[in-house]
């Protein structure tokens, strides 16, 4: 039972992480050209913005397939809490430099969602290592 209790906090930080990928991941994989102009930013060639939105469709998975069976899963595990945590990092740098033209919520919120799902895959990781 203590087991199935250290690895919720792993399997809500997957959950979480699978469904802000493919919400981001559609949006810049199939839509890109509306979420510049919702933005509000300056305009950008679609294909840059399409293919990050390969990857990470590509991370959600992975994370709902670890989710359904996380023992030795340690590799995935820290790579998407470095995956999030390096992600949010470089976008708080931006957003503090003023490197973004558009609204202020389109760098804020993703920029504060990565964080704190990184901080969910580290203290997830820490509670599940035994495990992992």
């Amino acid at each position: 039972m203590a087991q199935n209790d250290n690895v919720k906090v792993l399997k809500f930080a997957l959950i979480v992480s699978a469904v802000i990928s493919f919400v981001y991941g559609f949006a810049f994989l199939f839509v890109p050209g509306l979420l510049v102009s919702l933005s509000k930013g300056n305009p950008v060639e679609f294909g840059w913005l399409r293919w990050p939105g390969g990857v990470i469709i590509a991370l959600g998975i992975g994370a709902l397939m670890v989710y359904s069976k996380p023992e030795k899963q340690g590799i995935f595990v820290t790579s998407m809490a470095l995956t999030t945590l390096f992600s949010g990092l470089g976008m708080l740098y931006s957003w503090i430099m003023h490197e973004y033209s558009g609204a202020t919520m389109f760098k804020a919120l993703p920029t504060c969602l990565l964080l704190a799902i990184s901080c969910l895959f580290w203290w997830g990781r820490g509670k599940a290592k035994e495990i992992l």
